[in-house]
C-alpha cells in the first residue's frame, strides 16, 4: 500500500496531510474564508496559493496530499505542482470521485457540487483524474459515502474498483453526515471474490463530532488506513471562532486552538493521517505544531466536554454559507 511509505517517515509531521478543499475553488464553507483568501480568486491566483501551500507543506514534512474532482481545479493545481517536482517519490497522492463540481468558478451558485455514485460517473471522473494525475495517483476514494449510497451495493462498480486495485491503485471511501459509523461498517463488509474492497477510509472527526470513533477503530483493526478530515470543524475550532474551553487549553500550551484541536485527533491510535485544510501558509505552520502538542489528562477532560450530538453538529454544518 502507498501509505506504507509514511510508516518509515521520521518527520514529526508525516502523519499530517494537506487537503485542497479550501484552495481549489473560489467558494467553500470554512469560516473566516473572506480573510484567508485574496480578493482576486481567479484560477491563476488560487493556483499560486495552492503551490505556495504545497511547497510549504512538503518542506515541513507533510507527505500526503488530498484532492477531489469536486474541489474545483484542485487536481489540476496539484498535477501542475507534481509535474514541476518529478523527483519527489516519497509522497502519497489521493483524490476522490462521486461529486461533480458545478459552481462554474463562482461563490454564489445554486449548487456547488452534484453527487452521483454510479458506475458511469466513476468511469467519467476516473478518466478526468487520470488525464491530470496519471501515474502519480495512489489513492482514489468514493466521495462522501452514506448508508444509502448505491456504491455500497453496486456489484458492477465493485468489480471495476477491484480491477483498479489489481492494477496497483488503492481504493478507499470517505464518509459524511450523522450516520458515518453505519456507512463505515457497511463499507467494511464489501468484498470482491472474498477479499475486502476498501483499504482506506476518510471521515469527519473532531472535538465536536466524535460519533465515528468506534467504527474508525474497527476499520483500523481491519487493516484500513484511517484519514481524518474536517479536524477543524470547518473553522469552528479555530481562532476567533473556537469555544472558550479550547481557547483556554490553547493558552496553556502556548500554541493555537488549531494545533490543540488537531493534536487531539493525532492522539487517537487509529488515526493514520490527519488532514490540514489550511488556506494560508501561516495557518499551515500553526496546524503542523499539532505534532508537538502534549495534552494532560485535565486538558483532555475539558476538551471532551465539547462533543455535540451528531445530528445537531451536521445540521449546523449544513447551514454554513459558501464564502
Amino acid at each position: 500500500m502507498p501509505f506504507a511509505r509514511l510508516a518509515t517517515a521520521t518527520t514529526p509531521t508525516c502523519h499530517i496531510g494537506f487537503g485542497l478543499a479550501a484552495v481549489g475553488r473560489p467558494g467553500y464553507i470554512n469560516l473566516g474564508r473572506e480573510e484567508d483568501l485574496p480578493e482576486n480568486r481567479s484560477a491563476s491566483a488560487l493556483r499560486t496559493r495552492t503551490h505556495e501551500l504545497l511547497d510549504a507543506a512538503y518542506a515541513q514534512g507533510v507527505r500526503y496530499f488530498d484532492a477531489a474532482r469536486s474541489y474545483g481545479r484542485s487536481e489540476e493545481f496539484l498535477a501542475d505542482w507534481l509535474n514541476a517536482h518529478p523527483d519527489l517519490d516519497d509522497i502519497v497522492v489521493g483524490s476522490k470521485w462521486g461529486y461533480t463540481y458545478t459552481a462554474d468558478w463562482t461563490t454564489d451558485a445554486d449548487k456547488h457540487e452534484v453527487k452521483d455514485h454510479g458506475l458511469k460517473t466513476y468511469e467519467r471522473q476516473r478518466a478526468e483524474t487520470d488525464a491530470l494525475l496519471g501515474g502519480r495517483l495512489d489513492l482514489y476514494q468514493i466521495h462522501s459515502v452514506t448508508p444509502d449510497s448505491p456504491a455500497l451495493t453496486d456489484k458492477d462498480l465493485h468489480a471495476r474498483l477491484a480491477e483498479a486495485a489489481a492494477q496497483g491503485l488503492t481504493v478507499g471511501f470517505s464518509t459524511s453526515g450523522p450516520a458515518q459509523a453505519e456507512a463505515i461498517r457497511a463499507a467494511l463488509a464489501v468484498t470482491v471474490d472474498g477479499e475486502p474492497l476498501f483499504r482506506t477510509v476518510q471521515s469527519t472527526y473532531n472535538a465536536l463530532e466524535t460519533s465515528a470513533e468506534p467504527a474508525l477503530a474497527e476499520a483500523h483493526d481491519a487493516g484500513l488506513t484511517v484519514i481524518v478530515k474536517e479536524g477543524m470543524a470547518n473553522g469552528r475550532l479555530a481562532d476567533p471562532y473556537a469555544p472558550d474551553v479550547l481557547k483556554a487549553v490553547a493558552e496553556e500550551t502556548s500554541l493555537g486552538c488549531d494545533a490543540v484541536a488537531l493534536a487531539l485527533i493525532l492522539r487517537r491510535p487509529w488515526a493514520g493521517v490527519v488532514l490540514s485544510g489550511a488556506a494560508t501558509t501561516a495557518q499551515l505552520a500553526s496546524n503542523l505544531h499539532a505534532a508537538v502538542v502534549d495534552l494532560d489528562e485535565g486538558q483532555l477532560e475539558k476538551l471532551a466536554a465539547l462533543v455535540e450530538e451528531p445530528g445537531a453538529y451536521w445540521e449546523r454544518r449544513g447551514q454554513l454559507p459558501w464564502h
